[in-house]
């Protein structure tokens, strides 16, 4: 017997499980559908029930959105504003700026530089941005202040030929497109793409790589909001604006963070997405449709979707489909078609897309093949750019993506226009020139083309022309010109150093971590009111982890709605506090977005004017690690602030195993130029580095660079600063912190070096060997292996290039060059990071770490297991010593067998807080 098919709970997002209360009543509205569609047809009976959904949403019956519509404008004809530019000089500049893109790549290829760019990209978007810089697109000089742009990065050379008509750069810097150093000297030629510190006083935003632009411009519209809210900044009236490619959306951080910008309704954001449906290599959905794919994630999320398909060309033909036979081809077309429609002619178009119809045939019989071809996509066609534009700026309360079809290559010629090689194509045959002349209706003769192939000239109208006055005109109603970044210094009042000196009197008898004792002094720091504003805290779900939930209670959590609930541990005092004015960013689990977080507020004091300290806390293993690229991003922005590794080391965060144990961040970090990496062992230390950091970052002639700090779990007695401490090695990364004990007759000398959490291993090693051994070992504290190695780095440098001036020595030579002994290091790290200084250390040097993955244990067994705790720090030094011929090759094997260094059991608890 044959069951009965049970119907899905959820069909097509509407949910069947509800009863029918009146099944005659619901015949009869099935039978009413049967009745339109039969009488009027598949394409009325369709209106209606669109009609019929809107109306259900206007009256709040709940009925779930559609996520995807036809694969036509949103925006219909009769619906379009009107447009209130000049077309006719719109065009014009707009054929200028095409050109001298396109020269800017082609002359970088003559054949004594052949150093590329990207041709097709910028081709593709040209009516996408000058709609944007003709009419929406605000300077920083504008009342309201200025939009946020962040450029599709390969869309570069677009941006400087507009600079270029505006007299901002000359054919001069432009023909050192991609040569930073050998065209002109530093700062003589142009990046290759937006790159903030490559060209500071231009580009605000770095866009390559991929994915980072869509998930800044979303953190840094919602920083707008933050400013506002917290009554810092006025940005009711800025706008952030990302231009991105289809290709693109397929990083996971393209649409990674959409949610976040639907649901805070940042309305004051734009994605415009240049859908030429093509990647580096071909189609980006072949097979599919990538507009309605993404048409689909972003209605979903929540987004504001406005598609801009076709041009107005099609228009007509549109408003004849009566029975929807074109729509119909329009939505069954795949993207790979489409693409191969604009590589071959408009007779191809006719028979292979008109042609699948003879409804839609007949539609076209009597236009011509060129007619045809010259229907164009809709992001071409700046009427319907500015439709979009403009809705896009006055929709509230929702973000707001703008779909525009294009042709990657457009006006560039056939041998570009939709090819598959065309993002690889980085020059123009003589004939491509002439054609991409002749299509622009430019006056270029023959013969300054043919003279010299590889240098076609740059041009650009006389200054009293038409276009450029109009050029000027509409930059200096908008409020300046752009890109544009500001450079201003703007000091902070930092707090004397007074503020910094409760944690330095050490913990007394009450053991705490370095995190705690970093929270603590930033609650101190934030007690003076103006300065105190100034701190962004940013914590990706692990306040309490890290202490900071003490912050909950005073400086609340961010939210654009407040706090409209009532909190479940409302009767704590460390409850959970949301609010409008809130200080602190939580993020959630999101290392990303806290990084993006981290990079709007730390470039504030360019972008807004207001320099803002932002304070990003996390796993330390999830930092450099996962989100690398972004903190390379910052980089690139200039970011300054801090950024803290907590719970580091490959030993201290016992319990957790292989993919939480840090013991490679630093290492990580040091290969970015701007990361001041940072390992203190004490909270003395953090004090002196975090007002250091001030001075450096937010001072009257401040760097461009970020701190980061490990700091550790595990509870200590802090020790007071000690008095005569040498503050100046401390904050060029060593100085000696415990001198070796008396030993008696002397004692054979040694030196351990030691940072963060190993510095307990290191002081516990200098007794047992003092007492044990008769050795007398200076232990000293590495703050940083890093800038040890960069100061040693540049020092090598100056000297390669001042062979006859005398050497300078670094830093880390000259502190150790009157220490007796062998050196050996440790750290909570793996040898790695303080082997990054062994080409600099006089005399015998070796290194201890922990190589190799993370395990679950307790510390001690996983210290004995890595071989850096005291036990095994201590044969180390002896065995050293053994090689040198200081002491008996027998003393080491017997240190190693007294303390059982193979036996991870007979390790002993350590004093310093034992396991968590």
């Amino acid at each position: 017997m044959a069951t009965e098919r049970k119907r899905p709970v959820i069909s097509d997002g509407l949910p069947s499980q509800l009863p029918d209360i009146d099944p005659e009543e619901t015949a009869e509205w099935v039978e009413s559908l049967d009745g339109v569609i039969d009488a009027g047809g598949a394409k009325r009976a369709r209106y209606v029930m669109l009609r019929l959904l809107e109306r259900a949403r206007e009256r709040n019956i709940g009925v779930p959105p559609l996520t995807t519509t036809d694969y036509i404008n949103t925006i219909p004809p009769e619906r379009e504003p009107w447009f209130p530019g000049d077309e006719f000089v719109e065009r014009r500049i707009r054929a200028y700026i095409r050109w001298n893109a396109a020269m800017l790549v082609h002359r970088a290829q003559r054949p004594e530089i052949g150093v590329g760019g990207h041709i097709s990209t910028y081709a593709s978007a040209a009516a996408l941005y000058e709609v944007g810089f003709n009419h929406f697109f605000r300077g920083r000089n504008h009342p309201g202040g200025g939009d946020q742009i962040y450029y599709q990065g390969h869309a570069s050379p677009g941006m400087y030929a507009r600079a270029f008509m505006e007299g901002r750069l000359s054919e001069e810097r432009l023909d050192g497109f991609r040569q930073e150093l050998s065209h002109a000297g530093l700062g003589g030629g142009l990046p290759s793409y937006p790159h903030p510190r490559l060209m500071p006083d231009f580009w605000e935003f770095p866009t390559v790589s991929m994915g980072l632009g869509g998930l800044n411009a979303i953190y840094q519209a919602r920083f707008n909001r933050y400013l506002q809210h917290r009554g810092i900044k006025d940005t009711s009236d800025q706008h952030v604006w990302a231009f991105l490619g289809d290709g693109e959306m397929d990083e996971p951080e393209s649409l990674g963070a959409i949610g976040l910008a639907a649901r805070e309704e940042l309305d004051n954001l734009t994605f415009v997405i240049n859908c030429n449906l093509q990647r580096l290599d071909g189609p980006v959905r072949g097979n599919g449709k990538v507009i309605q794919e993404l048409e689909s994630y972003f209605r979903g999320a929540g987004w504001n979707v406005i598609k801009v398909v076709w041009g107005r060309e099609w228009d007509p033909l549109l408003a004849a489909d009566s029975d929807g036979a074109l729509v119909n081809l329009m939505n069954s077309t795949p993207d790979g078609d489409y693409q191969t429609y604009k590589a071959e002619s408009g007779a191809y178009v006719r028979e292979h897309f008109f042609g699948r119809d003879p409804r839609t045939r007949k539609m076209v019989e009597n236009f011509s093949d060129d007619e045809i071809w010259n229907l164009k996509r809709g992001g071409h066609d700046y009427r319907k750019i500015y439709a979009a534009y403009k809705a896009a700026t006055e929709h509230t309360g929702q973000p707001t993506v703008i779909l525009a079809k294009t042709i990657k290559g457009w006006t560039l010629g056939s041998s570009f226009e939709g090819r598959n090689a065309t993002h690889q194509m980085k020059k123009l045959t003589l004939d491509d020139l002439k054609t991409f002349r002749d299509r622009l209706y430019l006056d270029i003769s023959d013969k300054q083309l043919e003279d010299n192939p590889y240098l076609p000239p740059y041009i650009r109208p006389e200054d009293k022309s038409d276009e450029m006055e109009y050029l000027h005109e509409r930059r200096r109603a908008l409020g300046g010109y752009l890109p544009s970044r500001n450079t201003k210094v703007i000091p902070l009042q930092i707090p004397g150093s007074e503020r910094f000196g409760d944690v330095k009197r050490g913990s007394g008898k009450q053991k705490i971590a370095t995190t705690m004792a970093f929270v603590r002094l930033l609650k101190d720091i934030m007690k003076d009111r103006a300065f105190g504003d100034r701190w962004v805290p940013i914590i990706p779900d692990e306040a309490r982890t890290f202490g900071m939930d003490s912050l909950f209670p005073t400086k609340k959590i961010y939210s654009p709605h407040g706090q409209n609930y009532t909190p479940v541990d409302r009767e704590l005092f460390l409850s959970y506090k949301e609010a409008l004015g809130g200080q602190i960013l939580h993020e959630g689990i999101n290392e990303a977005g806290s990084v993006a977080s981290f990079t709007a507020a730390g470039s504030s004091y360019a972008t807004h004017g207001e320099p803002m300290i932002p304070l990003y806390i996390f796993y330390s293993m999830f930092g450099f690690q996962r989100t690398g690229d972004g903190f390379w991003a910052a980089a690139d922005q200039m970011t300054r602030g801090f950024v803290l590794g907590a719970t580091a080391g490959r030993t201290t965060l016992n319990g957790e195993g292989l993919q939480h144990e840090d013991g490679h961040s630093h290492l990580l970090a040091a290969t970015n130029p701007a990361v001041v990496g940072w390992d203190p062992a004490f909270a003395f230390e953090i004090a002196h580095i975090v007002e250091r950091g001030l001075h450096r970052m937010y001072g009257e002639d401040p760097e461009n660079v970020f701190y980061y700090l490990t700091l550790y779990n595990e509870p200590i007695l802090q020790p007071a600063e000690p008095v005569d401490v040498d503050v100046e090695g401390l904050l060029k990364g060593i100085y000696r912190y415990s001198p070796a004990p008396a030993v008696e007759g002397g004692g054979i000398k040694a030196n351990v070096l030691a940072s963060g959490t190993a510095m307990q291993w290191a002081l516990k090693a200098q007794q047992l060997l003092a007492q044990d051994w008769g050795v007398a070992a200076d232990v000293w504290s590495v703050t940083s292996w890093t800038e040890l190695r960069r100061d040693a780095v540049q020092t090598e440098e100056y000297n390669l290039m001042h062979p006859g001036s005398e050497p300078r020595v670094p830093y880390i030579r000259r502190k150790l060059a009157g220490a007796d002994g062998p050196v050996v290091a440790v750290s909570d790290f793996m040898r790695a990071v303080p082997d990054l200084i062994s080409r600099w250390v006089p005399g015998d040097y070796t290194s201890l770490g922990t190589d190799g993955f993370g395990l679950s244990d307790t510390r001690h067994a996983l210290r004995r297991h890595f071989h850096v705790d005291a036990e095994s720090v201590a044969v180390a030094t002896l065995r050293q010593l053994a090689l040198r011929g200081e002491i008996a090759p027998a003393i080491p094997v017997e240190a190693a067998r007294k303390y059982a260094i193979d036996d991870v059991n007979a390790a002993p608890v350590g004093e310093t807080g034992g396991d968590s």
